[in-house]
């Protein structure tokens, strides 16, 4: 356990940051969920409008440093792959 004050300090501060760290990522985890569902119901439409908010989560979290951006990038290309691959069969059917 911290002994001096500022150590008391760091610690009540650093919990605080893994909290909000925490909530951050389960956000981005239950978007990402939320959309991979509606692929697996084929509602294409519907994921992409969660598409944005994906972005947004992951490119708030970049900037906070909650994620590194790389894998921000990483996710958003992922997911932006999938759903480019299913647009694209669902035109030609």
């Amino acid at each position: 356990m911290p002994r001096t004050k500022s150590a008391k300090k760091a610690l009540r501060k650093s919990e605080k940051r893994r909290i909000e760290n925490l909530r951050i990522k389960e956000k981005i985890k239950k978007l990402k969920k939320d959309i991979k569902k509606l692929i697996q119901e084929n509602k294409i439409e519907e994921a992409k409008k969660l598409l944005p908010l994906f972005y947004k989560a992951l490119d708030k979290a970049a900037k906070r440093g909650t994620i590194k951006e790389g894998k921000a990038n990483r996710e958003k290309s992922k997911i932006a792959k999938i759903l480019s691959k299913l647009s694209k069969k669902e035109v030609k059917s």
